[in-house]
């Protein structure tokens, strides 16, 4: 075993990732946990390995379409009043942010980590004999509007010739042929066939037991206190379990990395964006396909042994509670999708945060006042899609390795 020791802080999917790469170079490894692993936003997410999504939210016109959208009493994004002032800047931000270059900036680095996460997700699946449930069905993307289904042709053609992401119309009544679940009178559906899906909450159980066996040490209901930091270095943690001590730190703790960062010397502005999710056993003439109802911004995700349907977007705070009104959205948008409605009984009823980062790319760099440090956090809704590039890049920053994806789109220096 390597002389070399690591603590990664966070045991969502970015955490275990950062130290899977970590201890497969070698490194002795110990990841703190303040909870159990993976309970926060990496459970109950929808599962999406999704090379698709390289576009953010951050493009020309979103900020008009979004500010229409919440106009609307059933808007699939939400924000509490009166706004933090935190918040009021990340907007504000996130407005500097929509036009064709910064959106262009943001697509490359997206891709970056997207299109190098797949290939690693399967050498790790196939090495550690992970059953997640993996498969290979695609994404469809179903729009209930005629104009906006057409509206995205131009869109279809740029990624498959700018990022090789490839995807088949299906109009009208076409996208029920592909998938017979949904309701007749649709406008159709966008089929990203090189996607895939897993079940979360396996993945992270396997994951967990693989880093077991490469002898990281996982340490749950563990919360860091404080980072001391003096002469430009992690000089150790402040722990409910006693102070830490380690060659490097990876701080991998998704939407809470901003409350580190005065220590770090640097500027996170990650806000968490809830997110809900409803999971229930697989009902009668349930989809077969993962879809996106775009117009809603609700996903359906059918797993093997359960049916999952989630998202919408509620910027309110560090607020754990779960708003009822936006699981009801969650349901009343499937009922307006599918032919069959889901059920009213389900086994998990979630709602956790999304890391945002306002340029829709995440934190990945040393931090400035501690060199030993390296910030892994704000993939905000693609965190489960971009997590082993992410993990494996963090792991590289830490070992001086050359990076495997250009690292300057997600260094921290673009927000001092």
């Amino acid at each position: 075993m390597s002389e070399r020791s690591a603590i990664v802080i966070g045991g969502g999917l970015i955490g275990c990732c950062s130290a899977y790469y970590l201890a497969k170079l070698g490194w002795r490894v110990r990841l703190l946990e303040r909870q159990r692993i993976g309970a926060g936003a990496s459970h109950g997410n929808c599962g999406f390995v999704c090379p698709s999504h390289v576009m953010p939210l951050a493009a020309p016109g979103a900020v008009t379409a979004t500010l229409r959208t919440m106009l609307g009493r059933d808007s699939p994004i939400a924000l509490r009043l009166p706004p933090s002032r935190s918040l009021v800047a990340w907007l504000t931000r996130f407005a500097g942010q929509c036009n064709e270059g910064a959106m262009a900036r943001s697509a490359a680095g997206r891709h970056a980590l997207l299109a190098a996460s797949a290939p690693l997700y399967r050498q790790m699946l196939e090495e550690e004999r992970i059953d997640c449930q993996w498969q290979d069905d695609g994404l469809l993307v179903v729009y209930s509007s005629p104009q906006k289904f057409e509206a995205f042709g131009p869109m279809a053609a740029l990624l498959a010739e700018k990022y090789g992401v490839e995807s088949a119309p299906y109009p009208g009544d076409n996208v029920k042929v592909l998938e017979p679940a949904l309701r007749a009178g649709l406008a159709g559906g966008w089929h990203f066939r090189g996607d895939s899906h897993v079940r979360p909450d396996r993945l992270l159980a396997g994951l967990k037991g693989a880093l077991a066996r490469l002898e990281v040490d996982v340490s749950e209901g563990v919360a860091v206190q404080q980072m001391v930091v003096a002469g430009g270095r992690l000089q150790r943690l402040e722990t409910s379990q006693g102070p830490l001590t380690a060659d490097a730190c990876v701080l991998a703790t998704g939407a809470e990395a901003p409350a580190f960062a005065r220590p770090l010397g640097c500027r996170m502005p990650i806000q968490p964006g809830k997110g809900y999710s409803l999971t229930m056993p697989t009902p009668a003439g349930a989809p077969r396909l993962p879809m996106i109802f775009e117009e809603h911004h609700v996903a359906v995700t059918p797993f093997r042994d359960g049916l999952r349907i989630g998202s919408t977007m509620e910027f309110a705070g560090y607020d754990r509670g779960i708003n009822q009104k936006r699981l009801a959205l969650l349901l009343k948008s499937a009922r307006e999708h599918l032919a069959a409605p889901p059920p009213d009984q389900f086994d998990e009823v979630w709602s956790g945060w999304r890391p945002m980062v306002y340029d829709g790319l995440p934190c990945i760099d040393r931090a400035p006042r501690a060199a030993n440090v390296v910030v892994a956090a704000g993939n905000g809704m693609i965190g489960l899609a971009s997590a082993p590039a992410t993990g494996k890049l963090a792991a590289e920053i830490v070992a001086g390795l050359a990076p495997h994806v250009p690292a300057a789109p997600y260094r921290l220096a673009r927000f001092a």
